[in-house]
């Protein structure tokens, strides 16, 4: 992809995944960059925690701190979290090398220096430039680096046919959509014991790709929201439509499982995915 398309896309998917306007970007002139190589080594998979992330929770949640003790002119808590803070924050350029000129690291002097001295206007003017000067960064950024560090890649994932053979991820996709299909048209046209063998087969194929959830989730939790008892219980429902032939209630619980399965797990992982791989792969 060139740089001039990436620029492009950036930019619309920039004023998709924000708040403002599109009268009040038409408006505005902005300038929009790509993310800084160096970020990814703060992300997984280039390291074992997201500690880019982890830092930015913990610089709003001391700049709330110091601010509501400042307000309450606790000298002693203001320092701590001033502290904690300015420790964080001065440690960013070195990680990010391409934003330091973006980094106001001497209103994080003018911070440190103030809770000191127990100067609480002061405080509170440097935190509500620090605020803002994240919030500048974050409209520029967040969003592209939500995408691109965590949002679900299904790239290395690999998931056994029915013989056993691994195949990619698109591939055992592409898998289930025909077989969805084949239910379908095989009741539609009344071969029930065709129709019936797809459904085996779809329940197969569920069956391993539920396996496959465990390379991003640690827990069953995520897993059963989609293909849990609920799913059990409409594809249940599907066959005993299939066993009596009866075309209506088939394509019924046809519809609901592929919005119980498909479109929840879609809604969550695809359109995510997708942008994704068209902006940065």
């Amino acid at each position: 992809m060139t740089n001039r398309k990436q620029l492009w896309l950036v930019g619309v998917f920039t004023i998709l995944l924000t708040s403002q306007s599109s009268q009040s970007f038409a408006q505005e002139e902005r300038s929009i960059t790509l993310l800084p190589d160096s970020l990814a080594q703060w992300y997984k998979p280039e390291n074992k925690r997201q500690v880019w992330l982890h830092t930015m929770f913990a610089l709003r949640r001391e700049l709330q701190a110091i601010d509501e003790y400042a307000a309450e002119q606790d000298l002693t808590l203001t320092r701590k979290w001033s502290d904690k803070f300015v420790n964080h924050f001065r440690k960013l350029p070195d990680m990010v090398p391409e934003w330091r000129d973006e980094m106001e690291l001497d209103e994080a002097d003018r911070l440190e220096t103030a809770a000191r001295s127990g100067d609480f206007k002061t405080v509170a003017s440097a935190v509500s430039r620090l605020q803002r000067n994240c919030r500048n960064c974050h409209r520029e950024y967040r969003a592209l680096a939500a995408l691109r560090y965590r949002s679900p890649n299904f790239s290395n994932i690999e998931i056994a046919d029915e013989e056993g053979v691994m195949k990619d991820f698109d591939t055992h996709m592409d898998s289930l959509s025909k077989t969805v299909n084949r239910i379908k048209i095989a009741s539609e046209d009344k071969r029930w014991a065709q129709a019936a063998k797809a459904s085996r087969e779809l329940r197969g194929q569920l069956y391993r790709l539920a396996e496959s959830c465990e390379s991003c989730h640690k827990d069953e939790l995520p897993r059963l929201r989609i293909l849990g008892d609920a799913s059990s219980r409409t594809l249940d429902e599907l066959d005993e439509a299939l066993t009596r032939q009866q075309p209506k209630s088939t394509g019924k619980k046809l519809g609901e499982a592929a919005v119980i399965i498909c479109a929840r797990c879609h809604g969550i992982h695809r359109t995510l995915s997708d942008t994704r791989s068209f902006l940065f792969d």
